[in-house]
């Protein structure tokens, strides 16, 4: 029988880890608590390569070591799992996973995504390979919705890659498109990946939600960047749309005016209302496209003089009148001289009581009492008086440059959208106001709620759960049958989640109590690395991790065994989560273990062969490498956010 190269790539990489781990048992003179953990690394590696269930492997593993390292008492093993369980299960930040995992399941039954990938298309028809750009904005708009990077590959590979097949697209390029934009969900936030390495690192998930939004932007605006060259070097893998394709059909109320595709809208809107040949068209339809056609002008002022408020007004610093730790003597002094509160005269400074006489007033104070006693009560306030007018004078400031160069760019797009109205474009803007913003708003509002500190994680999924609520029953896709399916994948998805975690708890805890990670830090330690070379090394590892292993088995087996290392590197947990929450993309389009590759083979025509979905993923892999490096040479592409945020 011939066995499948996936497997002999598997096999191959069990056989390298049981060598090694064998090699290492026999090279030392002295088998210790610390080696016995190394082991039970590798075996739970080899033991989740072979199919085993993660979350029950790192338990199983993880009891049977700590039993033997607690020389086979049970009861003081079955204290520790039960303790690392308990936990687990406190800890507040996993409450939101059930949520945004219910957020997810309800937006995709919704059915939005393909209004979204229709009107996109047709959006960006004159962009060179538009249908693959289309493919990779729709990836990643709802994969941000959703974060089910399954549901978005599989439901994409049905509906975009028959329709990139046909236009004549390349099958890697189509295939590439679709499974490189569906992983960006566990990138950008809200994310159940950065969740999770929050719980496990110690870090914020607010500043980690913070810090990975313009990572994930670059990572989906790289691919797009690609595609866009790629169909211009070689038009043959993404032909343009023909004249048909890009056709839009107009509402016979709008053909009613008359008006082509091609009219200015706002002209022809505003002339309608005035003339008489158009008698047969309601005005309330025309008032209402009007209002379409000025909505965007409306947003762009209200947002623009709201921010504007928010970014001009300095923030009021509240003062207390309390007495700083340390100063009692100093008060109990004053007001034992009965003057009330007062600062110590300037010329003559602090000085040290005599010995000789005891506790005495500082030299002065006679002359200072009829000042202190008329004085006000906040000398802190007083020392400032001649700055009271120029408080009164910084009730404003200047907007910062961010603001600026941001609303530059708004107001250009704002431009531009209004200097090229034509109908075809309102009817493409129409499909946009019910597909594409309905997600953006769901989007910014449980991020923006986050990121500004109006709600917690837990507080801002719940939102998004009632928002995927709304959008379902606004679609008219909300019955008791899609809410229990809806529920019933929740529930498994969160316990899948949540073992995980109670084993990846159980697992640390056994390796630790072994000494496997000190005996791991003394071995990077002994290499004399520098930060950039640790650096390096670790993102490395992780690189490899993601081949046979997936992104859920990395996160809580191997980033208790790296976090412990940061410190000596000084290397802040933040950037590191974010550059492993980039680097783990890889792990979704890396073989022999590339779920998205499956998921759309699942699906894909019986001509797409499961190699030409591989050999369009790697370009992708090659950008998510790319994109390691550029957040590396300059960080604050993910940390500009959280410093703003919260310095």
């Amino acid at each position: 029988m011939k066995m499948r190269k996936e497997l002999w790539f598997g096999f191959s990489i069990m056989a390298l880890v049981v060598l090694s781990a064998i090699v290492l048992l026999l090279g030392v003179e002295n088998i210790t608590n610390g080696h016995l953990g190394l082991l039970m690394l590798s075996l739970v590696v080899v033991a989740i390569m072979l199919g085993f269930p993660t979350a029950f492997t790192l338990m199983g593993m993880g009891m049977i070591f700590t039993w033997l390292a607690y020389e086979r008492d049970t009861t003081r093993t079955l204290d520790l799992m039960v303790q690392s369980a308990y936990k687990s299960m406190t800890n507040d930040v996993l409450i939101a996973i059930p949520l945004f995992v219910f957020m997810g399941y309800l937006v995709e039954r919704a059915n939005l995504i393909e209004k979204l990938f229709k009107s996109m298309h047709l959006a960006m028809a004159r962009v060179p390979g538009s249908l693959a750009v289309a493919t990779l904005v729709t990836c990643t708009v709802f994969a941000t919705a959703t974060g089910i990077v399954g549901a978005v590959v599989t439901l994409m590979g049905l509906l975009a890659l028959p329709t990139m097949l046909r236009a004549g697209y390349s099958t890697s390029m189509a295939a590439g498109a679709i499974t490189a934009g569906g992983c960006l969900g566990i990138l950008i936030p809200p994310s159940v990946l950065l969740i999770l390495y929050g719980a496990t690192a110690g870090v914020s998930v607010v500043q980690l939600y913070a810090g990975a939004f313009f990572p994930g932007l670059m990572l989906a605006g790289l691919y797009v960047g690609y595609v866009v060259i790629m169909a211009k070097i070689k038009p043959a893998w993404a032909p343009p749309l023909s004249a048909a394709e890009r056709q839009v059909a107009l509402p016979p109320l709008t053909r009613e005016l008359p008006a082509t595709a091609q009219q200015y809208a706002p002209m022809r809107l505003l002339a309608a209302l005035k003339g008489q040949r158009n008698a047969q068209v309601p005005t309330g339809y025309l008032l209402r496209q009007l209002a379409v056609v000025v909505l965007p002008g409306m947003l762009f002022l209200l947002l623009a003089a709201s921010s504007w408020q928010a970014v001009t007004t300095p923030a009021v610093q509240e003062q207390f009148e309390i007495q700083p730790i340390g100063m009692e003597s100093g008060s109990s002094s004053s007001s034992s001289s009965g003057t009330g509160l007062a600062e110590p005269p300037i010329e003559g400074g602090l000085q040290e009581p005599p010995t000789e006489g005891g506790l005495q007033e500082p030299p002065g104070s006679e002359s200072s009492a009829p000042v202190a006693a008329t004085a006000p009560a906040e000398p802190e306030t007083g020392s400032n008086a001649p700055g009271v007018p120029a408080a009164s004078q910084a009730e404003t400031q200047p907007a910062p440059t961010w603001w600026w160069i941001g609303f530059a760019v708004l107001g250009t797009c704002t431009a531009l959208f209004y200097l090229f109205l034509s109908f075809a474009r309102l009817e493409i803007f129409k499909m946009l106001l019910g597909s594409f913003f309905p997600l953006v708003v769901l989007i910014l509002t449980v991020l923006g709620s986050i990121v500004f500190g109006l709600a917690t994680p837990t507080e801002a999924a719940a939102m998004g759960a009632l928002g995927g609520f709304v959008l379902a029953a606004a679609y008219k896709r909300l019955s008791i049958d899609v809410v229990k399916e809806s529920v019933y994948l929740t529930a498994k998805t969160s316990a899948m989640v949540c073992w995980l975690f109670v084993g990846s708890a159980i697992f640390s805890a056994a390796f630790a109590l072994l000494g496997g990670q000190e005996l791991i830090e003394r071995w990077v330690l002994s290499m004399n690395l520098s930060k950039i070379e640790f650096m390096i090394l670790s993102q490395v590892v992780i690189f490899l991790l993601g081949w046979p292993l997936e992104w859920t088995e990395i996160i809580v087996i191997f980033m208790p065994i790296f976090i412990p290392l940061l410190n000596h590197f000084g290397v802040d947990p933040l950037f590191f989560g974010l550059l492993v929450a980039l680097n783990l993309q890889t792990a979704f389009l890396s073989p022999p273990v590339a779920m998205s590759a499956f998921y759309l083979k699942g699906v894909a025509p019986p001509s797409v062969t499961l190699n030409q979905i591989f050999v369009g993923m790697m370009p992708f892999m090659g950008i998510q490498i790319l994109a390691i490096v550029l957040l590396y040479i300059w960080p604050q592409i993910g940390l500009w956010l959280p410093q703003l945020l919260y310095k």
